[in-house]
């Protein structure tokens, strides 16, 4: 993991030697169990930039993460950037939301063998878990990357987090087209969009949508599953 440690030294990310060793078998499992199953189409050689790096940079902005924050990851997939987070961060209280049972074996094996106790795994929907005790308004943050267009994310991501939290997205160039809905939708839920951070990577970079929570989401939302990708929510009076 030398050249990886290289990697986020030089874009500010100072990583205990643990925290390397963590990433590292992280990354041998990935690419062992991709090999069965389908978790990343990113070659081996170009993890460390597209995923790790691409993951972690938001933690080098100040206050963004909070020591022993509560987060949850919503659509993780193979763990980016939830189970990258809790490796590089334990004190983070990481909640990986996955509805595919493959890939929680996946996460729950990741999370298992390097014993991240700050981190979990749920197989569910973000419309399901978005309603229940414990989880609805409870989380300091609530990201996603790569998931869906931004006023979905917005239905997917509020509803988890609580009143003076946030919501991160990662978005790459769509963001400009997603953006006056994304607003929308999220003054509708209970928050508010603030400017995007720029998020400059090696290979490609994101730009970090960040969505505070100022009041709560009304009731009726998140709506039952798969209303929220099938109609998403618009500004019908522009």
């Amino acid at each position: 993991m030398s050249d990886s440690g290289a990697l986020l030294r030089q874009a500010g990310l100072a990583l205990t030697p643990e925290s390397l060793q963590g990433l590292a078998v992280y990354q041998e499992m990935l690419v062992d169990w991709n090999g069965r199953m389908d978790l990343t189409n990113v070659p081996a050689d170009e993890i460390p930039a597209r995923h790790f790096l691409d993951s972690l940079l938001p933690l080098t902005v100040e206050g963004l993460f909070p020591k022993k924050a509560r987060i949850i990851d919503v659509g993780t997939g193979a763990g980016f950037p939830g189970l990258a987070l809790a490796i590089a961060r334990p004190d983070l209280r990481v909640t990986l939301l996955e509805a595919q049972g493959k890939r929680c074996a996946f996460l729950h094996a990741v999370i298992e063998r390097l014993g991240l106790n700050g981190a979990q795994v749920i197989q569910d929907r973000a419309e399901v878990l978005g309603r229940a005790a414990g989880h609805r308004e409870s989380y300091d943050r609530a990201v996603a990357r790569a998931v869906a267009p931004l006023n979905v994310l917005c239905e997917y991501l509020l509803p988890f987090v609580r009143v003076g939290g946030c919501a991160l997205c990662w978005k790459g160039p769509a963001l400009k087209e997603e953006e006056k809905e994304g607003a929308y939708a999220a003054r509708l839920l209970g928050g508010r969009m603030t400017k995007a951070l720029e998020m400059p990577g090696v290979v490609y970079s994101h730009v970090l949508v960040r969505i505070d929570k100022i009041e709560e989401t009304l009731p009726q939302y998140p709506r039952k599953n798969g209303i929220p990708a099938k109609r998403p929510l618009r500004d019908d009076k522009k």
